[in-house]
């Protein structure tokens, strides 16, 4: 059984009383993947919630022409694996370890009896729904009118609001996609991406750390076009 007090950190449960939370801890299964490993596959039956306790996942779907399309990386605290629950239909994405990844399951039949008796979780959950609508929304208007600056901005841009941690000299994205990865996420090419970041960190734009990278100030968002 895992303890109460592990669920109380995810950002869905948090509101949710300590019976609730005890409640939810008696159906919730803990696991640990290593990296690089398909949690998900799209098209295949879903009936499990998962919900990152630590680590990172990327969320992607293969085009037509067989190029992966990274449609998000998720880390500690985000979940995936929720339409399916709901509709009952196939996974509708890729979903694949970017790093070992624990990860809490909760099964669908279990899932929508909690939330039956917890209005305050489905509510959260309808919040996080359209939040990643509206996102979604961006990327593919992103990907339509801008040019390959701005969607490389706007990627890294969404990676800061989603996972940036602030610091007096800007947001730190920690332990970042790979420049393949955000070549994936933006629709371009590695080399473009490697390119175009090495003019964004000559520019002050961005300061590259190691595997993490800070965005300095607000002034990034100008290069959006």
């Amino acid at each position: 059984m895992i303890h109460s007090e592990l669920l109380k950190r995810v950002p869905l449960f948090e509101e949710l009383s300590d019976g609730e939370l005890d409640a939810l801890s008696q159906v919730a299964l803990l696991r640990t993947f290593p990296k690089d490993r398909v949690v998900i596959m799209a098209e295949e039956e879903g009936d499990s919630l998962f919900v990152i306790h630590d680590g990172q996942v990327k969320v992607s779907i293969v085009s037509e022409d067989g190029r992966e399309v990274i449609l998000s990386i998720l880390g500690e605290g985000n979940f995936f694996g929720e339409m399916s629950l709901l509709d009952g239909h196939p996974r509708s994405a890729n979903v694949t370890t970017t790093q070992e990844t624990e990860l809490l399951m909760v099964r669908r039949a279990d899932f929508l009896r909690f939330i039956q008796k917890s209005p305050k979780t489905a509510i959260k959950l309808l919040s996080v729904l359209a939040s990643r609508l509206r996102v979604t929304d961006r990327k593919i208007e992103g990907l339509a009118l801008s040019d390959v600056t701005g969607r490389i901005t706007q990627t890294l841009l969404q990676l800061a609001d989603e996972q940036g941690v602030p610091t007096q000299e800007g947001v730190v994205i920690k332990d970042r996609p790979t420049h393949q990865d955000l070549a994936n996420m933006s629709g371009t090419t590695r080399e473009t991406v490697s390119r175009i970041l090495r003019r964004l960190e000559n520019q002050g734009y961005i300061v590259p750390r190691g595997r993490d990278l800070l965005i300095v100030g607000t002034d990034l968002k100008d290069q959006v076009q």
